[in-house]
């Protein structure tokens, strides 16, 4: 394998089990802890796979063409002349078939080649941008001084910003085959998918480090590579990039196109009456796209310097990079864009025989599920129907039949969910008390009888929603007027839109919030998810999540205080259905991460359910590169005063659990240089305790020896706090004296426990207080136990639900305790509070290489001895 340098032992290992799971086309469950340049390992082995397939290739098909061209020997004369004939013609089309797969192929590599060392094509094309730019500007100025000149047309009463909101004349499918003009071109611009590998990850951060690892590898000159993203991190038209949420630049970007190609029919029919002139995308230009294209294809580029060279060609990185897709070898993007299949079918993606690699993906089922599932309260629901009220009275006389049918299911809808609240759809939302609180489970079926709204056909009302484009008309409305009966704009429980990024997802061309811009600061970020957005948008998620099939999902209705705060929830128990076709479909798929243990989630919940034969699944689990005497992980199972360690739900708030929990950190500060960084179960019991120190005085005696830093729970102050941790403690270091560092206290599943490194002094240890187990007594999770039990069998004696409680918590421990070894060079002390970790199915559930070297200390003064050397 080409290595930048001489590779670890374990780094060797990986690349030849990769090689060897893509050769025979398995799905494999790829471990190995970060720090061991597990992004290195996936480059140079995946790619030196898809460099051997394309020599296969490229030799079979030599050896195709040699022997088509001898034609058969002596065979054909046994044969009669008719099947002699036929089987020349099947030869002759066979050869020219790989004929002129080779000519397409070289004129490919021949025009890239052409674009990488000639200068002079990229000044003409620059050249002749520049010229259009300046012809477009005087073209618009013509027109203004002739709209100046002439009078403003007066039969129409609508003024031409507001002809904009009105629904254009909708056909459905059966009415309708032709497609739009749009996918009319796409055809014709079908270009056949050369064999390649996409990578995604989670975050737009590790994604364009990985591709920065691309361009440092030895395959950094000669790979095809694409990156893809969503068009909030791709857009660089700045009229629509201002509108913030992701749903409102999505729907802004396909009616620019729509009006693109309502122009271009105009223009042909132009003896009709002239229809007002729209907006439309000066970057959404074929002949640009196609140079952006070839740009991307020549260079790997990341994100960034996609959107710059998108702003310098003046061409659309987000359509431009999709274009480069079937010729690259290497498609690089987020998680959301490859697992939702509208958004994977949208963006031109195809999986059939490629290879897929899910890196960082501990959390994939949970991702699956979050992107499956949607959620809308019921102040969303009545504001949506009185904004959709309100646009059908105002334009009911220039509305088509069609759309005013669909405009009343809508409402009609909406009215019945808000009934299964247990409201009114035309009273305030706020002011109607709720009669009986609590949490219901239905099956999708029996919610839509219940609700009576089985005689709705949901499949169309969800293809009109796409089609017609009405959030983004009815956004444009209430922008406009504002919505008087219930002053969208300033109610603040509408402008927050609870969860509004988590199932955006859902709808089409999704990308991972993660995976955003980076914005200018926090405050803008937090400005941005509070954008009021039409709630409709979210609605429409909701309304696709009701079209899976009955025994994969359940709604939850959620009655609470008012029918305002009340909400109706789409939680999808099987997300094994949406990834079954990745599977089908792909030659090799492998899924990999720092942090895989406890593999068996992997195994049943995904794999096995989704069809995969178990002979089909491979698994790769390393060690680390540290050395053994760089790692001391410890299970405790008594306190300092001889206190067991269980920090049950009902042990844990007793005043001597949480005593001791400081007692222990204090020993420990005593002794531990640098940083101690100490996770609790949750925000909740981490307050608890440090108010409880803060009364017994204990957080006074932790403070003469390290800075005490608390978990922010609002993400735009995590890096702050960081910065100031690691600040102390540098200074300490470097001045001596009693102080000798910072304790930050952080929660499992936080802002810190993912994502973020504690690696040399910032995280000398790590302790994990208790064993974080997920809330037993939340109706999700508990409609999720139910649904294991019935669908999945007992393993080794144990239901099925106990065992996802126990990988829940261990998954979210592991993530955790992770964090403190980051390199080679690096050292640190693991402490686990709680004796029940020694149990041997909890035991077995940690990674491999903490495991092998973790010590079961009954006693603290044992582990404290062990601590100190």
């Amino acid at each position: 394998f080409p290595f930048p340098y001489k590779p670890y032992g374990i780094q060797e290992q990986f690349m030849q089990a990769l090689f060897g799971a893509l050769e025979a086309g398995r799905v494999g469950i790829f471990e190995s802890p970060t720090g061991t340049g597990k992004s290195l390992s996936i480059i140079c082995g995946a790619l030196s796979w898809l460099r051997e397939r394309q020599r296969q290739r490229e030799r079979q098909e030599e050896q195709r063409l040699r022997q088509g061209r001898q034609g058969p020997e002596g065979a054909a004369a046994e044969l009669d002349w008719v099947s002699a004939f036929v089987r020349d013609k099947e030869r002759r089309d066979c050869l020219r078939r790989i004929e002129e797969e080779q000519i397409r192929r070289k004129k490919r590599e021949d025009r890239l080649e052409k674009i990488r060392h000639n200068v002079q094509l990229k000044y003409a094309a620059k050249r002749k941008r520049s010229e259009e730019d300046e012809t477009k500007r005087l073209l618009e100025l013509s027109k203004e001084a002739l709209s100046q000149g002439a009078g403003a047309d007066a039969l129409d009463q609508l003024d031409h910003n507001e002809e904009e909101l009105i629904l254009a004349e909708y056909e459905s499918d059966e009415e309708k085959k032709v497609v739009s003009g749009l996918e009319e071109d796409d055809d014709d611009l079908e270009e056949e998918h050369v064999t390649k590998i996409y990578y995604c990850s989670r975050t737009h951060s590790q994604l364009s480090q990985f591709v920065r690892e691309v361009q440092k590898s030895p395959f950094g000159k000669d790979t095809r590579l694409v990156s893809l993203g969503s068009r909030q991190n791709l857009c660089v038209n700045e009229e629509v990039r201002r509108l913030g949420a992701l749903q409102l630049i999505n729907d802004r970007c396909m009616e620019m196109q729509k009006n693109k190609h309502e122009k271009k029919s105009d223009e042909e029919n132009e003896g009709k009456k002239r229809r007002v002139s729209r907006a439309v995308c000066p970057f959404y230009s074929y002949e640009q796209m196609q140079f952006l294209r070839d740009e991307v294809l020549v260079e790997v580029k990341d994100i960034e310097q996609l959107v710059s060279l998108g702003r310098e060609t003046k061409a659309c990185p987000y359509y431009g990079s999709r274009y480069a897709i079937p010729a690259a070898q290497l498609v690089v993007l987020p998680y959301q864009m490859l697992l939702h299949e509208p958004t994977r079918n949208a963006a031109g993606i195809k999986l059939k025989d490629q290879v897929v690699i899910i890196d960082e993906a501990h959390n994939l089922i949970d991702t699956i599920t979050c992107i499956h599932s949607a959620e809308v309260s019921g102040s969303q629901l009545c504001c949506a129907h009185s904004q959709l009220s309100q646009y059908m009275e105002r334009y009911r006389k220039r509305l088509k039949a069609k759309n005013l049918m669909y405009i009343k299911q809508i409402l009609y809808l909406l009215e019945r969910f808000v009934a299964m609240l247990g409201g009114n759809v035309n009273q305030n939302p706020g002011c109607q008390t709720v009669s009986q609180p609590g949490t219901v489970l239905r099956s999708i079926n029996d919610f839509l009888f219940q609700s009576q709204i089985d005689n709705i056909n949901l499949f169309k009302v969800q293809r009109y929603c796409e089609k017609s484009l009405i959030s983004r008309k009815l956004f444009g409305f209430v922008e406009r007027y504002g919505s008087p009966a219930t002053a969208v704009k300033n109610n603040k429980e509408n402008q927050k839109l609870d969860g509004l990024q988590n199932f955006l997802l859902s709808l089409q061309q999704g990308s991972d919030k993660e995976a955003g811009t980076p914005q200018s600061s926090p405050v803008e970020a937090e400005k941005d998810q509070l954008r009021a957005a039409s709630p409709l948008m979210q609605i429409e998620g909701f309304l696709s999540a009701l079209t899976n099939a009955n025994q994969d999902g359940r709604v939850i209705l959620n009655k609470q205080g008012t029918v305002g705060q009340s909400s109706l929830k789409f939680l999808l128990l099987n997300p094994a259905v949406h990834f079954a076709k990745v599977v089908e479909e792909c030659h090799a798929v492998i899924i990999a991460g720092g942090t895989m243990q406890p593999v068996a989630d992997f195994r049943e919940q995904l794999l096995s359910c989704a069809g995969v034969d178990p002979a089909r699944v491979v698994e790769f689990s390393c060690g680390h590169v540290i050395p053994p005497e760089n790692i001391l992980p410890i299970i405790l199972c008594s306190g300092p005063s001889n206190q067991q360690l269980e920090f049950t739900y009902q042990t844990r708030d007793l005043p001597q659990m949480m005593d001791e929990t400081g007692r222990i950190l204090c020993n420990l500060c005593n002794v531990i240089p640098g940083g101690v960084v100490c996770f609790f179960p949750s925000y909740e019991y981490e307050k608890q305790v440090y108010a409880h120190w803060e009364k017994t005085g204990l957080l006074a005696r932790l403070a003469t020896k390290k800075k005490i830093f608390q978990e922010p729970k609002k993400a735009n102050q995590v890096e702050q706090v960081l910065v100031e941790y690691a600040k102390c403690i540098k200074r300490c270091s470097q001045a001596g004296g009693q102080m000798t560092g910072a304790l930050l206290l952080s929660v499992v599943g936080g802002k810190m426990s993912e994502g973020i490194n504690f690696s040399d002094d910032l995280g000398r240890c790590v302790i994990m207080v208790g064993m974080p187990y997920p809330n037993i007594k939340s109706p999700e999770l508990q409609e999720k136990m139910a649904w294991l039990d019935k669908t999945m069998p007992r393993a080794a004696g144990q239901a099925p639900s106990r065992v996802l409680i126990e990988n829940l918590c261990m998954k979210a421990v592991n993530q955790s305790i992770g964090r403190a070894i980051r390199h080679q060079k690096d050292f640190a002390s693991i402490l686990l509070l709680d004796h029940r970790y020694a149990r041997p199915a909890i035991f077995n559930k940690l990674p491999q290489w903490i495991r092998e070297r973790t010590q079961v200390k009954p006693t603290f003064g044992s582990a404290f001895a062990e601590l100190r050397k």
